[in-house]
């Protein structure tokens, strides 16, 4: 599992990573919110534990951009924040847990795995139609054959699967793609959206699955009915 530990103190990353290496989680850890923001929209986490008061960019703004961007991804706030208001407001945020430091190590394992149990089938990997999708190794094929993709086409893919049975609005794949430089940024906006669509509807028209546009919200991924294509 592939986990991205957002936390500023140092001390307690290093410690924490240590334990959870152990525990068989591949961790990598960034020391603010920036840096947090930038790996969980550019890098295939399976589950993520969020510190909120992190500098540069809190916990919360992290939260809020990432869930937009990535519904499927399950994130733990582990905090020294305690109080009811603040649980709330984490949880509305779109945290899947919130645990108050001081914690013990037990807990926080058993939290990560009930979350990953929960929201894993849905969102590491997918069987629809004719494609199988495995984010753990970044791998998506169509009737066996490799489907080559973009980081951005990737992506896109990502957000449609993950809200197979909800539109994917503009804003959301905008959030998604708005740290990625690897295909020009965030430039080009809602022109750039259209282009891509396109294209990833050309590359998965053998898998039995249609990208359907809802007027005025967005994108929906369709099973394409029988005799469809």
């Amino acid at each position: 599992m592939n986990l991205l530990l957002a936390e500023d103190d140092a001390i307690l990353a290093d410690a924490l990573s240590a334990q959870l290496r152990q525990a068989g989680f591949e961790v990598e850890h960034a020391p603010n919110g920036a840096v947090a923001e930038y790996l969980l929209l550019k890098q295939p986490h399976d589950v993520a534990v969020l510190d909120l008061g992190l500098p540069l960019v809190d916990g919360l703004t992290v939260l809020k951009r990432v869930r937009a961007a990535r519904p499927a991804l399950p994130v733990l706030v582990l905090t020294a924040l305690d109080s009811l208001d603040d649980r709330v407001a984490g949880l509305n945020a779109g945290a899947d847990d919130y645990l108050t430091k001081p914690f013990d190590f037990p807990e926080l394992e058993a939290r990560l795995r009930a979350l990953l149990r929960r929201t894993r089938p849905a969102g590491a990997s997918a069987e629809l139609g004719h494609l199988s999708f495995d984010r753990d190794t970044r791998r998506a094929t169509v009737r066996g054959e490799p489907l080559e993709l973009s980081p951005r086409e990737w992506m896109l893919l990502d957000l449609l699967l993950a809200q197979r049975d909800k539109v994917v609005t503009k804003e959301q794949i905008q959030q998604a793609w708005a740290l990625d430089r690897s295909e020009g940024g965030a430039a080009g906006a809602n022109n750039s959206i259209e282009v891509y669509i396109h294209r990833l509807r050309r590359k998965l028209e053998q898998s039995g699955l249609a990208i359907r546009t809802v007027r005025g919200l967005g994108y929906l991924l369709e099973v394409e009915a029988a005799g469809g294509g």
